[in-house]
């Protein structure tokens, strides 16, 4: 059994992976927007790495980082639990409830 897991690891059965770094764009602020990427696969693996998207990468909040970059695309969607007001920045607290 280890042996077949061996072989279809090491098997040249698909697409090689791209890997990109999303250490710079993760859990500091807002420091890139789309323009900053060259695929939109880039993009998305930031909204992955970080659903709370501070750098407004999901504006229309559907999950879908900067759809209108060039491909290699990850249209698998990320998903966000949390609110997010018209613009798209998340809701971190709750709206008051107007007086009564």
């Amino acid at each position: 059994m280890i042996a077949a897991i061996t072989l279809t690891a090491c098997g040249d059965n698909g697409p090689s992976v791209r890997a990109f770094d999303v250490a710079p764009y993760v859990h500091k602020g807002h420091v890139a927007n789309c323009d900053a990427f060259k695929a939109q696969a880039d993009a998305q693996a930031v909204l992955r790495a970080d659903a709370l998207d501070p750098n407004e990468l999901d504006r229309d909040g559907d999950g879908i980082a900067c759809p209108s970059l060039p491909k290699p695309t990850d249209k698998k969607p990320v998903h966000r639990d949390f609110m997010t007001d018209k613009d798209g920045a998340p809701v971190v607290a709750p709206a008051k409830s107007p007086p009564k």
